[in-house]
């Protein structure tokens, strides 16, 4: 199974790769769901305020992905969002090549409708690019489209990350105005998102520079091939090299496409449909739709959980079933290869019993902790079970209450070191107060001193009373 991160998120297999962390398809196991995990790889300064800047942002929109969650282990983060199979933009073309116009429309549409949400929340997107745009895997219906990839967006008015002199993006989709240094600003998205509809309509990424270059020279020309007139006016605008001449706004290009579209010819019966498939893949062994699947004990037979279910932090325990012990995130190793798992807490087993021990003492097993987890999957360790006592190698039979008593009482011998094979004792979490037995109180009592000093002594505290009374009756 895959390594557990925070106590929540398990990270299954690896599903795409970015400039500062690796995507993983993971299972939530507070919301019972798969989620995608962005975990960040380097831990420089830079690097995590860029990622510290992705994970706070929280935009609902139907065409946005933005980060929903996020957690932290020792020296790694995440954060999470939904899990979108249907592969990008890039995926796309590479699977059909040009698009039909009213198909990219339909896309282009879209991607203006969550790029206003990202602007009306004052957020500069600053890397729109088919890799970015994602799509749910819909089949033949209609697609359905998500902006994604926040790392080095910025809101404006906050202070830039870059050096000056220096522009972060993705080469081929700069804006003219972001190549001269001006602050980022919502035209430059609009100007990259033109790129993008070109790009679904030629089926290869256009040459920017010699775009700019055309549109200078002779201003706006011609539609070229397969572009019909009226999509080409909208996606002229918003290519233009001035941001001034560009759409101000994402809704203002919106409405402009939907005059367009209604100009469009109709599809012919003989154009292909297109099929946005689950470029994920499977699940691998070990996972179902529901979640993780039974996990055998001790890799018997009927003893695992039912699919799905979960004795961590945030679920109950199938009945009569033990999940396995929990793993470190570090080395993946067993945390403690003596304990396992009840409902919601780890509780250490007996302690081995030697085998020539022929009645051994019964440990009792610790209650049950309450449901009470933390959301950073912390655990609430119940107390240490008191100790029993086992019977001696030459013992025929169990010890009795007198014998376990005096084991009890504090004794001046040296202090027994475990032997390799046992475990190491454990201190209560609150000393207790050494006792003293009944039978030795009598020998601790001070004796008062004698009578011919006590005597003398109570006689001169009787005057100094009286003395004291007659003082406060003369006053």
């Amino acid at each position: 199974m895959g390594e557990v991160f925070a106590g929540r998120y398990e990270l299954i297999d690896p599903i795409g790769r970015g400039g500062v962390g690796a995507v993983w398809r993971a299972w939530d196991y507070r919301r019972r769901r798969y989620v995608a995990a962005k975990v960040l790889q380097q831990s420089d300064a830079h690097t995590l305020l860029r990622f510290v800047r992705e994970q706070a942002l929280r935009i609902d929109h139907p065409h946005v992905l933005a980060p929903a969650s996020w957690a932290a282990d020792d020296d790694k983060v995440l954060f999470t969002m939904d899990l979108v199979s249907g592969g990008s933009l890039a995926h796309l073309i590479g699977d059909y090549g040009p698009l039909p116009p009213r198909f990219v429309c339909t896309l282009l549409d879209q991607l203006l409708a969550g790029l206003s949400a990202v602007h009306a929340e004052g957020v500069v997107h600053r890397d729109i690019k088919p890799a970015n745009i994602l799509l749910e895997s819909t089949g033949t219906a209609r697609p359905h489209l998500r902006l994604s990839d926040f790392g080095i967006s910025m809101r404006k008015g906050e202070p830039r990350l870059t050096e000056t002199n220096y522009v972060v993006g993705t080469p081929g989709y700069f804006a003219p105005e972001q190549l001269m240094g001006a602050e980022p600003d919502f035209p430059a998205d609009l100007f990259a998102t033109g790129l993008v509809a070109l790009y679904l309509l030629q089926g290869s990424k256009p040459d920017s520079q010699a775009l700019v270059e055309l549109f200078v020279s002779h201003g706006t020309p011609g539609a070229p091939q397969g572009i019909p007139e009226p999509l080409w006016q909208v996606l002229a605008a918003l290519l233009q090299p001035d941001p001034h001449a560009r759409f101000r706004t994402a809704t203002g290009a919106r409405k402009a496409l939907a005059t367009a579209v209604e100009m469009l010819p109709e599809p012919s019966l003989e154009e292909e449909p297109v099929e946005v498939f689950d470029q994920i893949g499977p699940l691998p062994p070990g996972y179902g739709p529901s979640g993780p699947l039974a996990r055998p004990k001790g890799g018997g037979a009927g003893t695992g959980m039912r699919a799905g279910a979960y004795a961590g932090p945030y679920a109950g325990a199938a009945p009569g079933s033990v999940p396995a012990a929990p793993t470190d995130p570090r080395t993946g190793a067993p945390s403690d290869p003596r304990a396992e798992r009840t409902d919601d807490a780890y509780a250490p087993l007996p302690a081995p019993v030697p085998p020539f021990a022929p009645s051994p003492v019964p440990v009792p097993a610790p209650a049950p902790a309450p449901d009470a987890m933390s959301d950073t999957g912390s655990f609430h360790l119940p107390p240490p079970p008191d100790r029993q006592y086992e019977s001696s190698p030459g013992a025929g039979s169990a010890p009795t209450p007198a014998e376990l008593a005096h084991a009890h009482a504090p004794t001046a011998a040296a202090p027994v070191r475990p032997g390799p094979d046992e475990p190491a004792p454990t201190r209560p979490y609150t000393a207790e107060r050494a006792r003293t037995p009944a039978h030795h109180a009598s020998s601790h009592i001070r004796p008062g001193p004698p009578s011919k000093v006590a005597i003398p002594v109570l006689l001169v505290a009787l005057v100094c009373f009286a003395v004291g009374i007659w003082a406060l009756t003369q006053i």
